[in-house]
């Protein structure tokens, strides 16, 4: 599910003009330093404090960092012995291959499944691996298929994250989104000759993540005729923040002239 395109931020300040000359000298009421339509939040307001409220959004992606891809090797033999042998030469070369090819062996797991059907023997071996580098799982899988009978069976890989990466992720928005309005800030600022002082509050208002893209439900229909570019983009992760923050400002001090 698509996130819903966030209005552009802004921000909000408004600095009350001395009604009174005399009252130059004297600190104005946060009240007074409210903005128009301003709708308080929790945050502990100081007398006389002077006040920005901004809000930034950010949005961040991450593509997968895993495959998975399973081999299956089967044989059906009248002869116990004589399936074992076949599938089992078939997997010692397809594990020598992994090895010469810099495949991790705790990056490969190994299950053998031998029963039997009717009046022979079946024997199955199935040898998962996950993968890293994206290029190098391409080139093993089609070292595979050229060397190998019709016997074995390359699955399509399956793209995934590690545990945690969905949350460091919407960490990274929210940092982000917290980056873009203290910029807001510092501009506006600089702008109407302010200085920019602490933060007062912090707040995330919105967070969403999602997978995928909004067009990408046509594209389920047909797993089978996805590229390796589509499953990649499939299955890639967002994540968007927005924050509100408020933060103290102080007017410049002006230097005196001295005659």
């Amino acid at each position: 599910m698509s996130l819903q395109p966030a209005p552009a931020s802004r921000v909000f300040m408004e600095l009350v003009p001395w009604a009174d000359p005399g009252r130059e000298n004297h600190q104005i009421s946060a009240v007074e330093a409210q903005p128009v339509g301003f709708r308080p939040h929790n945050a502990q307001v100081h007398p006389g404090a002077r006040e920005v409220h901004v809000s930034g959004a950010a949005e961040v992606s991450a593509s997968p960092d895993r495959a998975l891809v399973t081999v299956r090797v089967s044989s059906t033999k009248e002869v116990a012995a004589e399936a074992k042998k076949s599938v089992c030469r078939r997997l010692d070369y397809i594990t020598q291959s992994l090895q010469q090819q810099g495949v991790q062996t705790e990056n490969v797991t190994v299950t053998k499944d031998f029963r039997r059907v009717d009046n022979a023997y079946h024997m199955e071996a199935e040898v998962c691996i996950t993968f890293t580098e994206f290029g190098k799982m391409q080139n093993i899988c089609n070292f595979l298929v050229e060397k190998l009978d019709s016997s074995v069976v390359i699955s399509p890989p399956e793209f995934y994250h590690t545990p945690g990466s969905v949350e460091s992720l919407r960490r990274q928005a929210c940092l982000a989104a917290v980056e873009n309005a203290w910029r807001k800030a510092q501009e506006v600022c600089a702008l109407v000759g302010q200085t920019l002082e602490r933060p007062l509050l912090i707040k995330e208002e919105e967070t969403k993540d999602w997978e995928g893209q909004a067009d990408d439900h046509q594209l389920s229909s047909l797993p089978g005729f996805l590229t390796i570019q589509q499953k990649i983009k499939s299955a890639t992760i967002h994540a968007a923040s927005k924050v509100f923050i408020t933060y103290e400002v102080k007017g410049k001090e002006r230097k005196k002239k001295h005659l």
